[in-house]
């Protein structure tokens, strides 16, 4: 289904006894955050709004939606949107400055990800990942940094450890990640007269539906296997929404969750070769049968991709996973 971009109203109203809400300088201010159906968008929508933030979800589930939104303390506005449209997310800026008031602070957190070989991919998927994990990120700033300028705000670009090292099998995600990352620090250089902040956070193994099928890859899940043990360890969502939000509470330029990826900065140069040498000796190994074909990660992925399909497939061609 074509995402409508319908308003789906406010839930909820501000606890001003919440000690949390009472301190926080988030309380009042408008947050956006895109994929915030379920994961890490979901719960850092929980996470602002505890932090006494108004604040609006984007996303491609309008139940889904509704449901990340229907604990949440303070004003919210649900809007379903694909990221990819840009006079979607134009109505969806709209709506935001009219119910909730101009955006303080943006996250860019939409993100699909598939696995499996680049010739096996078929030409379309591969593009969708570009489509929403980069050129989806810029429509996002682009649609509201009006209101940005006007508050002089936050704008968090939310990348991955995929660009520190490009992983075989992930080939879109990583190179999309890569780009999302250079498209923010170049934003931050264009936004600093207007007084815009921009950041962007680097994640890492978090418990989402995307991460589920990495293991079925023998390639991934070797590559994962020689990691430290500590580098293996999954974050909850809700520890990663914390991170962040002490992020954008202190407009960081960059911010890392797991706090320990800081060091690991230094060492980016050394990550390619690396996973270059594991991903060569697990492919020869394996004789080219890596995986059960190309697949789209995580229900949210899914839901994505099928809502696209439908929207520009001929009908005769239409169907679901």
């Amino acid at each position: 289904m074509k995402a409508s971009g319908r308003g789906l109203g406010h839930h909820g109203i501000s606890h001003p006894s919440s000690p949390r809400t009472r301190v926080s300088p988030l309380r009042g201010r408008v947050a956006v955050v895109t994929g915030a159906a379920r994961g890490v968008g979901a719960a850092l929508a929980a996470a602002l709004s505890a932090a006494g933030a108004r604040v609006a979800l984007l996303g491609r589930e309008e139940e889904r939606l509704r449901e990340a939104a229907a604990g949440l303390l303070t004003p919210t506005l649900c809007f379903e949107a694909d990221v990819t449209d840009p006079a979607t997310l134009d109505a969806a800026a709209r709506e935001v400055e009219a119910r909730l008031g101009p955006a303080d602070v943006v996250v860019a957190n939409a993100g699909i990800a598939v696995s499996g070989p680049f010739r096996e991919i078929e030409a379309d998927l591969w593009q969708r990942v570009i489509d929403v994990n980069l050129t989806g990120a810029a429509n996002t700033v682009r649609a509201f940094l009006p209101q940005l300028a006007s508050t002089r705000g936050y704008f968090l670009q939310v990348a991955s450890t995929a660009s520190f090292g490009s992983a075989p099998m992930m080939s879109a995600y990583c190179a999309s990640k890569s780009g999302a990352e250079s498209f923010a620090q170049a934003l931050r250089c264009e936004l600093i007269p207007d007084g815009i902040a921009v950041g962007v956070a680097y994640l890492h193994w978090t418990g989402t539906d995307m991460i589920r099928g990495f293991d079925d890859n023998p390639v991934l899940r070797a590559l994962r296997a020689h990691q430290p043990r500590f580098a293996r360890r999954v974050q909850t969502p809700a520890r990663v929404a914390d991170l962040l939000t002490t992020g954008i509470v202190h407009r960081a330029p960059r911010v890392y969750a797991p706090p320990w990826l800081r060091w690991c900065q230094p060492l980016r140069p050394v990550f390619p070769a690396l996973v270059a040498h594991i991903s060569r000796r697990e492919l020869q190994r394996r004789s080219g049968s890596f995986t059960a074909g190309p697949g789209v990660l995580g229900e949210g992925g899914l839901a994505d991709w099928n809502a696209h399909r439908s929207a520009t497939s001929p009908p005769q061609d239409r169907q679901t996973d």
